[in-house]
């Protein structure tokens, strides 16, 4: 063949994949759903939307909206939601500052954090990730921030995961702490395996304490920590992904139901911090979430409308046991409650 035979085949193929290509995407926009700000249903953020109390989440409605922060007023959560410029994998607000956690998929996958002011949900700070976006928390008063990213890895019912977890300052985006490098105690001695994970932070209301899981060994372990001494205490294995009530008093975790063959499932519990002690709420369906306190007495968690969807509902229950599950908002993970 000649070279110029060779240049004219080799433009026929591009031309072919181009037109292909581009007749894929016609279909594809042919053929969406139109996501709530297309369709011309979604509501500005307005200053009295903030300043009352809301709900802020990660909308996962179909659609070029998909992964957008959006809000609803908490009085009213059926309303139609304001859906912000930020897109986020993971987003949590919480004492008028927001964390923000992003993966850029590309032809090389990026990671980002993004710490932003939760009135006006601008960008006040940023820095990069190590991993793929897992958990995030915010301090109640705002002033500090954890997340949790795998390092290796898809999720936690995965062999050979590993993660890792930080904790910064919200005002200046400083990192204070990687919990890795903490000393770890169990009843009174000092533990330490080559193995072990941190995720799932939840902070107390004094910005020195809080609490995580600790994962080493097919176990898992809720610790204590102290942010200032730079020590973790277990208190009681079997907790993952902690988050504790307004009141201070109760745990919501996630844990472990079944074993042996077959893929790990979790239930939600709830348990008191004073006996250490666990209920399993009403919730029987397979809740991998970083739960999330409506209130004091309700608890709130993420599950994909079905087994295999991307789309994500937020559902609520009562955090005493008993009752029935309630879904709270469709199309939404990742809640934040904002009550002040």
């Amino acid at each position: 063949m000649t070279e110029q035979k060779r240049m004219l085949t080799f433009g026929v193929l591009v031309g072919c994949a181009l037109a292909a290509a581009v007749a894929a995407v016609v279909l594809a926009a042919g053929t969406k759903t139109p996501t709530v700000a297309e369709a011309g249903h979604a509501v500005p953020v307005s200053r009295a939307l903030v300043s009352a109390p809301h709900i802020v989440f990660r909308d996962t409605e179909r659609g070029s909206g998909y992964g957008r922060v959006g809000i609803v007023p908490l009085a009213n959560p059926n309303a139609r939601p304001a859906l912000t410029g930020l897109t986020c994998d993971r987003v949590y607000v919480a004492g008028g500052r927001g964390l923000c956690l992003r993966a850029g998929r590309g032809v090389v996958t990026t990671y980002k954090g993004i710490i932003f002011d939760a009135k006006t949900f601008r960008e006040e700070r940023s820095f990069s990730l190590p991993g793929n976006p897992s958990r995030a928390r915010v301090s109640a008063d705002g002033k500090l921030v954890a997340y949790t990213v795998f390092v290796t890895g898809d999720g936690y019912n995965q062999i050979g995961f590993s993660t890792r977890t930080f904790i910064r300052d919200a005002a200046t985006g400083r990192e204070l702490a990687q919990l890795e490098d903490f000393t770890t105690r169990r009843d009174g001695h000092v533990i330490h395996a080559a193995n072990f994970n941190f995720w799932g932070v939840t902070f107390a209301g004094d910005d020195n304490r809080f609490y995580a899981t600790l994962g080493s060994a097919d176990k898992t372990y809720l610790v204590q920590g102290d942010l200032a001494r730079r020590e973790m205490t277990v208190l009681r294995e079997g907790v993952e992904c902690p988050s504790l009530s307004p009141d201070g008093t109760r745990i919501a975790f996630k844990e472990r139901a079944g074993g042996g063959v077959g893929p790990i499932q979790w239930r939600v519990a709830v348990l008191d911090l004073a006996t250490l002690r666990a209920r399993t709420l009403a919730e029987t369906r397979n809740v991998d979430d970083q739960v999330e306190w409506f209130d004091n007495d309700t608890v709130a968690y993420g599950l994909p409308e079905s087994q295999s969807s991307p789309v994500m509902d937020v559902w609520t229950a009562p955090a005493a046991g008993g009752g029935k599950p309630q879904r709270l908002l469709a199309g939404a993970w990742s809640p934040a409650i904002v009550r002040g």
